[in-house]
């Protein structure tokens, strides 16, 4: 049992020293930044990535100093990942599109439309985690609600009962079938950046294939899926085609 203590207040130990280090490494790089060093200050940033850290705020870091550098895929990728990180944060949003006028290709965008665009915007108010919570507590409101009309002594009470009872198992349907679309939305949605300085996709996925468009640095694509050294892409004007993988890289991490 010593043993199992002494263990333990070192592991404490060994964690307090490592977020002291990150903390310290994290001030350096924005010092560095703020003098102006962008090379060293993005180096100190990723090797906290390199650690198995993350957050919206250090990838926002890294963009900003890639930014700087007039590095163009990087400092898409890099806020792309924060923004995933944050979505609504308008600091990422705007720098990001700042970024992306530094881009070559200018893809129109094709937006959704009709009853599918409306189901995308309803789910995507909640994360399909805090769907599921939701639709726990509606459980737990229409498990109340039938008990109230089980016990109601009244006409009037076990009509009110039964009629929540009836609206609660409603929620309940929309919410969880909320927390199912949302979460193949969101395994769907696999957004990557060229990294290649040009590359040219393909209607199928070989050399020989016809040529379909010619994509530079900083374009943001959309991963349907891999086969052998290609994978399948779509631009925001709907286009698919083949891309060479190596001329990508992918915004979310793979699981």
């Amino acid at each position: 049992m010593k043993n199992k203590i002494i263990l333990f207040l070192l592991f404490l130990v060994s964690f307090a020293n490592a977020s002291e280090s990150i903390d310290a490494t994290f001030k350096k790089a924005n010092d560095l930044y703020n003098k102006g060093d962008y090379e060293q200050a993005v180096q100190s940033f990723e090797s906290i990535v390199n650690q198995g850290n993350e957050s919206a705020d250090l990838y926002f870091n890294i963009a900003n100093c890639y930014y700087k550098l007039g590095k163009v895929a990087p400092s898409i990728y890099n806020y792309e990942k924060a923004l995933l990180l944050n979505p609504d944060d308008e600091a990422i949003q705007t720098n990001l599109s700042f970024a992306q006028k530094t881009a070559i290709d200018d893809i129109k965008i094709l937006p959704e439309v009709g009853f599918k665009k409306m189901v995308k915007e309803f789910t995507s108010t909640f994360h399909y985690d805090t769907w599921a919570w939701i639709a726990v507590f509606i459980a737990l409101l229409s498990l109340l609600s039938f008990l109230g009309y089980y016990f109601g002594n009244t006409v009037f009470l076990k009509r009110t009962f039964f009629s929540l009872f009836l609206l609660f198992l409603v929620g309940i349907g929309v919410t969880v079938f909320s927390a199912f679309l949302q979460r193949k939305f969101d395994a769907n949605y696999n957004p990557a950046i060229v990294f290649a300085e040009s590359t040219t996709l393909k209607a199928e996925p070989k050399n020989s294939s016809e040529d379909v468009v010619t994509l530079h640095e900083g374009t943001k694509v959309f991963v349907l899926e891999e086969l052998g050294n290609w994978k399948q892409v779509e631009l925001t004007d709907k286009t698919k085609a083949w891309i060479d993988k190596e001329a990508i890289k992918e915004v979310k991490a793979k699981n």
